[in-house]
């Protein structure tokens, strides 16, 4: 039975109970926030973040100081211009010269406080005010005196004034600098750039005395900025150098070229030496040597205008260029001397841009000789001209005063070779440049001297076969440099196509220039490092020789096309001979542009086009025989496939059984051959040559209408379909039963539809149901089947 305590002794249960509850809850809230706290520490709390000044406290200073002296500026300026007039004489000279004394003399007590900001924006209104007292002296005393003479006097006064004002603030403390003032001595080197031009401006002095006037100018600011201690100073007047320089040699750039008479050009050339003197002198002294040699370079363009201009007044107008190409070439006696290397590297710089500027000049002629004689293929064989200069100017004029252009060109190639004697760093490319410009030399000599047809087609000859056997080299000569031969062969390779079209002018010209270029690059190509190069230029000479016989033969362009297979023929040839050398790839391919090009010119003969296309077939057949080109096996194949089909095309033969057996039979010899891999499927064997001829007649035979195609093609795949069986082929027995089953479908398809309308309209519905009945009801029996008949094709090959 069950004990109930009395109601006393259960409360005091129920208290202790429930103590032990409390004091186990708060054991476990303990032990809770301990595992959270470790679990999720809380992070420290972040510190208040101190906010910057945007603005520096100097600068704020510097900024106050400004305003404020600027203000006061304006206002002294209002004063000065607008209430002038409301003092007399004596408070006028008081109020001003007072506010300009005390302006001036503030700077220095409070630079020994320490107060610099202060004493320079002190000075600042200072240096203002004493423009203003310039500005009233002249209203009150020189009001007759011519203002441009005045404001020169002014403003030398005034950049003397500022520049002793300046040297006397840091001469007073005992560091110099540290009663430097930033803005007395820039200021008076700024307004001493205006003296020597205003006073030109006031002598009404001529163009000539401007410009001197400002080279002067220039000559100042580049010895203050060489030899001044003050950084402000320096910048002030090498800016100064630079405008004024820059601006008094363009000046005097002007007066050498438009000057007519032999003292106004001896005055300009005056100028524009004097201010290369400046240039040269800035460069010697430049602390640094990068700065120097631009400046040098400067110098030299500027020595040459000038010298270049008094050649230029007393030679004829055809000298020119020489003139100013000689005076640069002169530049380059500064190599020996004992200058510093920066101005030796500039001035060679500045002899280098003349000569470059100089053959630029002259390339327009190499261009007319190089380019125009292929003007001649709209007009070939029409006229034999009389010059070179009228064969190479059809279609593009002969530049103006180039007769000295030869000149021009040797003289720089006479530049070039006597560098490559001197630095051996870049002796390759410096033969290699004077080699290409004696090339250019030679070639626009005949035009530019109006010389005989004849006499320039041989020249080029002789520069083409020179530049060959230059590559080929002698043991007689030294052993060039590695560009020196490639560049060599280039040109030689330029210079012939150019004499190719240069010969299209006369009919024996071409013949015989084509012929012997024909056999020089056959000469050449002897040479293995020339083979590659030479022997597709021969060969593609060749080519054009047999089209110019042809034509001079009178043939047809089909009839050429025969002449031209010859030089397949032989590129074949030399190509089996040679085997594995390196000009046999290029042999090859220059033969197949040849074949390519005999084609072309039968395209308007269909008989003719298939028997060039024979002949191809049987041409890359010979190459095919050796063991290393068995692919062109392939596009012999191709070839006579097509030569066969362009024939019965011409026959005018409409089936096509015609032009598909001939691609199926030589297949299937193929599959043949290649189904002795037992991995190789009857899909990639015979799939392809079925394929072109079974899918084609199909096709034939759905849309003819008489029974023999049909008929013959039915026999022909029961064969191919019993072959396939036979020899368990997945591909013959796929194709063949196909084609069979679309072949039967079109020789029935007429009774079927005769049977179809003679049926009632309710009998298709029923058939088609009684069908899908009994494929319902033997459905998985025909999934067998099925299954049955993909296993047997799948184990077929």
């Amino acid at each position: 039975m069950t004990h109930i305590p009395p109601a006393a002794e259960e409360l005091r249960f129920l208290d202790t109970e429930l103590r032990q509850l409390d004091a186990r809850r708060a054991q476990l809230l303990a032990r809770r926030a301990w595992l959270i706290h470790a679990l999720y520490p809380v992070p420290a709390p972040r510190p208040a973040a101190v906010r910057k000044p945007e603005t520096a406290g100097h600068s704020v200073q510097n900024v106050l100081l400004i305003l404020g002296g600027v203000l006061l500026t304006v206002a002294a300026i209002a004063f000065t211009l607008v209430s002038w007039g409301h003092l007399g004489i004596a408070g006028r000279a008081l109020v001003l010269g007072a506010v300009t004394l005390a302006a001036l003399g503030a700077p220095a007590p409070l630079l020994r406080r320490g107060l610099r900001s202060t004493a320079e924006s002190a000075a600042g209104l200072g240096l203002a005010l004493t423009v203003l007292d310039a500005y009233a002296l002249y209203e009150v005393a020189f009001t007759e005196t011519d203002g441009l003479g005045y404001a020169a006097v002014a403003s030398t006064v005034l950049a003397v004034v500022w520049a002793a004002y300046g040297l006397t603030l840091g001469a007073l403390h005992s560091p110099p600098q540290a009663g430097q003032l930033h803005l007395p001595l820039p200021l008076a080197t700024a307004t001493a750039q205006l003296p020597l031009l205003l006073w030109a401006g006031a002598a009404d002095a001529g163009a000539h005395t401007v410009t001197a006037a400002l080279l002067l100018t220039a000559a100042f600011d580049t010895a203050l900025a060489l030899r001044s201690p003050v950084k402000s100073v320096c910048v002030v007047a090498t800016a100064g150098a630079y405008v004024m320089g820059g601006w008094g040699t363009l000046a005097a750039g002007w007066l050498s070229w438009t000057a007519s008479g032999t003292s106004a050009v001896a005055r300009a050339a005056a100028l524009l030496l004097f201010a290369a003197a400046i240039a040269l002198t800035a460069a010697w002294h430049a602390p640094k040597a990068r700065v120097g040699i631009g400046i040098a370079l400067t110098g030299g363009l500027i020595s040459v205008a000038g010298a270049g201009g008094v050649l230029r007044s007393s030679l004829p107008e055809t000298w020119t260029v020489p003139g100013y190409l000689v005076c640069g070439v002169v530049l380059l006696t500064a190599l020996r001397t004992r200058f510093p290397e920066p101005v030796r590297h500039g001035l060679a710089l500045a002899s280098a841009c003349v000569q470059a500027v100089a053959v630029l000049w002259a390339l327009s002629t190499v261009v007319v000789a190089l380019l125009g004689p292929v003007g001649w293929v709209d007009r070939a064989w029409s006229a034999s001209p009389p010059t070179v200069r009228d064969a190479v100017t059809t279609e593009l004029p002969w530049p103006p005063n180039a007769a000295t252009a030869p000149l021009v060109l040797a003289l720089v190639a006479a530049v070039l070779a006597m560098a490559a004697r001197g630095t051996a760093s870049r002796r390759p490319q410096a033969l290699a440049g004077a080699l290409t410009l004696v090339w250019a030399t030679v070639l626009i000599i005949p035009a530019a001297f109006e010389l005989p047809y004849t006499a320039g087609l041989l020249a080029q000859l002789l520069v083409t076969a020179a530049l060959a056997a230059l590559t080929l080299g002698s043991p007689r000569l030294p052993t060039l440099p590695e560009p020196v031969p490639l560049v060599a062969l280039c040109l030689s390779l330029l210079t012939s196509l150019s004499l190719a079209f240069l010969a299209l002018a006369s009919r024996p010209a071409t013949l015989s220039v084509l012929a012997t270029l024909t056999l020089l690059f056959a000469v050449a190509a002897r040479h293995p490092s020339l083979g590659p190069v030479a022997a597709p230029a021969s060969l593609g000479y060749a080519t054009a020789l047999t089209c110019a016989v042809g034509a001079s033969l009178g043939w047809q362009p089909q009839q050429t096309a025969l002449l031209v297979l010859m030089v397949p023929v032989a590129a074949m040839l030399l190509a089996a001979r040679l085997a594995a050398s390196p000009t046999t790839a290029s042999m090859e391919i220059t033969g197949a542009v040849a074949a390519l090009l005999a084609v072309g010119l039968t395209v308007t003969d269909p008989p003719m086009l298939a028997l060039v296309l024979a002949l191809c077939g049987v041409i890359a057949a010979g190459t095919a025989v050796r063991e290393d080109r068995r692919p062109f096996g392939y596009a012999a194949t191709a070839l006579f496939v097509v030569a066969t089909w362009v024939r019965l095309a011409s026959w005018d033969v409409g089936s096509p059984e015609a032009y598909t057996l001939p691609v199926t039979v030589p297949a299937l010899v193929v599959g043949v051959i290649r189904r002795r891999d037992t991995r190789v499927s009857s899909w990639t064997a015979y799939g392809p040559g079925l394929s072109v001829t079974l899918v084609p007649s199909l096709l034939a035979a759905w849309g003819d209408a008489h029974w023999m195609r049909p008929l013959l093609l039915g026999v022909a795949a029961l064969a191919v379909t019993l072959v396939g069986a036979r020899h368990r082929l997945q591909a013959p027995l796929a194709l063949g039963a196909t084609v069979l089953t679309l072949d039967a479908l079109h020789e029935l398809a007429p009774y079927i539809a005769q049977v179809a309308g003679a049926l009632p309209r309710w009998a298709p519905p029923a058939l088609a149901g009684l069908l899908l009945l009994a494929l319902g009801a033997t459905y998985e029996r025909r999934i067998r089947d099925a299954r049955r008949m993909r296993d047997a094709l799948g184990r077929m090959r």
